[in-house]
C-alpha cells in the first residue's frame, strides 16, 4: 500500500482479472448473505435474529459499498499493490470469517477492495501520511482510517532486535501494547479502537519500507504478532498476513516474531500465518 507503488500502470488483461475478483466477491458476498443465517462467527440466536431484524438495511448498506468499489477500480487506471495471487489469499480467508474484525496497516487505492471484502464487519486502516489519509477519504469517506505515529527508522532494524533481546518489555511473557514506552517495537499509542478490539484479520502493507528513513515495519509486524498471542483462548487463530517478504527486514521480522511453524500459505510477495493463542506463554514468540 505505498503511495508511489499505486502510480504504476500495468496491462489491462491483469487489471481485467483484479475487476473479476471484486464483481466475484461481491457477487459471493450478496449471495452467501441472503442464503445464509449462520455466516456470522458467534452464530448463537440473538445475533441471527439481531441480522433478521436489520438485514435489510445491512444489505443495502453492503450493496452500496460493493458498487461503490466496482466503480472505483472500474474507472480508475490506478491498481492495487498486490497481484490478483496475493490478493485471493486474504480473500480467501476473509469470506469465510466475514463479518471480522479486519486490521489493515496501511491506506491506498485497494483499501475499497478490503473494505468491501468485510462489508459487514469492522475495518480500520491505520496509516503514516496524514495528508494521504484526506487524499484517500476525500474519494472514499466511507472508510475508517486513523493515522499512526512510529518510533522506528527502516535503518535501525539491526539494533531493534537487540532491542528486543535485551528490553524485558519486550519480551512474549511481558508482551503488551498500550503504553509500553520501553519497548520501542511495540505501538504504544494507537488509538484505543485498535486496543480493545480483537482482531480476527490482520494485514500488514504499511508502513514505508523501503528507504533509510522510513519507518519500516518492525514495529506493525511486532505488535500484530503481540495482538495475536494476547486474544483469549476459544477465539481461535488470528490470521496475519504480511506482503513485501522477498524485502530483507520483513522476512527477518516475520521469523522472529509471527514464527515460520505458523506460516500456512505463501504466493509471491505475501506470508499468510494463522497464529493461535499461546498455551505457554514464554520468552520469546517462536
Amino acid at each position: 500500500m505505498q503511495k508511489q507503488s499505486h502510480s504504476r500502470l500495468k496491462p489491462g488483461k491483469s487489471w481485467c482479472l483484479i475487476i473479476g475478483l471484486i464483481i466475484g466477491g461481491a457477487l459471493f458476498l450478496s449471495m452467501f448473505l441472503k442464503t445464509s443465517n449462520n455466516w456470522i462467527l458467534c452464530s448463537n440466536n440473538n445475533n441471527n435474529k439481531a441480522l433478521d431484524d436489520h438485514g435489510k438495511k445491512w444489505n443495502n448498506l453492503q450493496q452500496l459499498q460493493l458498487v461503490d468499489a466496482i466503480l472505483h477500480y472500474a474507472t480508475s487506471r490506478v491498481i492495487p499493490q498486490q497481484n490478483i495471487d496475493e490478493i485471493r489469499i486474504s480473500f480467501d480467508v476473509l469470506k469465510n470469517r466475514t463479518p471480522c474484525n479486519f486490521l489493515v496497516f496501511g491506506l491506498g487505492h485497494d483499501s475499497q477492495m478490503w473494505a468491501s471484502f468485510n462489508s459487514l464487519g469492522n475495518t480500520l486502516f491505520l496509516e503514516e501520511d496524514p495528508k494521504w489519509v484526506q487524499t484517500i477519504l476525500k474519494d472514499a469517506p466511507f472508510l475508517h482510517a486513523e493515522t499512526v505515529k512510529y518510533r522506528t527508522m527502516l535503518s535501525e532494524a539491526d539494533e531493534l532486535v537487540e532491542h528486543y533481546r535485551k528490553e524485558p518489555d519486550c519480551s512474549a511473557k511481558k508482551s503488551f501494547l498500550r503504553g509500553n514506552h520501553g519497548c520501542k517495537l511495540a505501538l504504544d499509542m494507537l488509538p484505543d479502537e485498535v486496543y480493545h478490539k480483537e482482531w480476527d484479520v490482520i494485514m500488514i502493507d504499511a508502513p514505508r519500507g523501503y528507504f533509510a528513513e522510513a519507518p519500516g515495519r518492525m514495529a506493525a509486524i511486532y505488535s500484530a504478532a503481540v495482538m495475536a498471542r494476547n486474544r483469549p483462548k476459544g477465539k481461535g487463530v488470528t490470521h496475519v498476513f504480511l506482503h513485501d517478504v522477498d524485502r530483507k527486514v520483513e522476512k527477518i521480522y516475520a521469523e522472529l516474531f509471527l514464527c515460520r511453524k505458523y506460516l500456512v500459505k505463501g504466493v509471491g510477495r505475501i506470508w499468510h500465518f494463522e497464529i493461535p493463542p499461546p498455551s505457554n506463554v514464554g520468552n520469546n514468540f517462536c
